[in-house]
């Protein structure tokens, strides 16, 4: 009996703290806000229903993979190849509008298949208690349903615009990340960077008119300034769990700062940091001039991450980093001035 006791103390020991507290986690309620609604109702409800899935997203996902395609179609003549004369700024305009359609729904399956699992409600309801889940605005079954509802329509937009393979890849790694939890194992980093290419990829095609039903493709240049923003990504994504560490640790989710440690993962992402935006500026054989601002977006951003180290900090950080990223993003066109 006492070996059993001790074999229990030791299994309840190493158990996750989300784990224990999901059995006594609060139900959520059986009617939501959008589920009281009429049908009318519930249709004038979609669109602030797509928002408030996405709106933490919005600023440091949505906006930089929209960045990446449209500003790499104004310098389509390095990034693409195929067409007989490069897009015009108008027709690259009018293209904008789609680019950021294609990264917003997307996201927004991501953000459905993220939040709706019990994992992620109970994190959210100790994190990120204004979420659409935690706070009665829709139920975890609402939200099931409405991914069912919404892959095949985010299909279909993608075979119209003519990135289905890489939309279709976009799908298997949203799973892989939610579904099979790879986004609580170290592996998290390269799933995400290889959606990052997926993502950057299909944003620049549509914003030049090119993908599966044009002769327009992006060029060698292209595919390798691509592989070299995945890197980037790789190498310093980590800077948006530095955050969130006492709520991953909580989970058990297996984050690069929780497992080499917060102060050599702040020193990797600063060090990394500053080689991309020495490689970067190489890449592209920039004018002096060209070095200004991503080389202060950068070295504001390294300093942040090794010198602030609340969670507020850390947060501010996170979209300092951003904007170093589209930094980067405008280097193919600076290179043409």
């Amino acid at each position: 009996m006492a070996n059993a006791h001790i074999s229990d103390v030791e299994r309840d020991s190493q158990t996750p703290l989300l784990e224990k507290s999901l059995q006594s986690s609060p139900e959520m309620p059986e009617i939501s806000e959008f589920g009281s609604k009429s049908l009318i109702g519930k249709i004038a409800y979609i669109p602030k229903l797509i928002w408030v899935f996405t709106e933490s997203n919005f600023d440091t996902f949505v906006i930089p993979n929209t960045a990446f395609g449209v500003l790499g179609a104004f310098a389509a003549s390095v990034l693409t190849e195929g067409f007989q004369q490069p897009p015009t700024t108008l027709e690259i305009l009018w293209r904008f509008p789609l680019v950021l359609a294609f990264n917003w729904y997307s996201v927004f399956i991501f953000d459905l298949a993220n939040q709706r699992s019990p994992e992620s409600i109970q994190e959210d309801l100790l994190n990120k208690p204004w979420r659409p889940i935690p706070t009665g605005k829709v139920t975890p079954t609402e939200a099931r349903r409405a991914l069912l509802a919404a892959i095949p329509l985010v299909l279909l937009f993608n075979y119209l615009l003519g990135v289905w393979r890489q939309g279709f890849l976009i799908l298997i790694l949203t799973w892989m990340y939610n579904d099979i939890r790879g986004g609580d194992e170290v592996v998290r980093d390269l799933i995400i960077s290889v959606a990052y290419g997926m993502f950057n990829s299909a944003s620049l095609e549509v914003a030049v008119g090119g993908g599966e039903y044009s002769d327009i493709n992006i060029s060698r240049g292209g595919l390798i300034w691509t592989t070299m923003i995945s890197a980037v990504i790789l190498t310093t994504m980590q800077v948006q769990d530095l955050k969130d560490q006492a709520g991953d640790r909580t989970r058990g989710r297996q984050t690069i700062a929780l497992w080499i440690g917060d102060r050599f993962s702040r020193i990797s992402i600063a060090f990394f940091v500053c080689f991309w935006t020495a490689a970067c500026l190489f890449f592209w054989d920039l004018r002096p001039y060209g070095y200004i601002v991503p080389a202060l977006a950068g070295a504001v951003t390294a300093y942040r991450v090794v010198s602030k180290k609340t969670p507020k900090d850390d947060a501010s950080t996170w979209r300092w980093w951003c904007l170093w990223t589209i930094t980067l993003y405008l280097l193919p066109i600076v290179s043409l001035v």
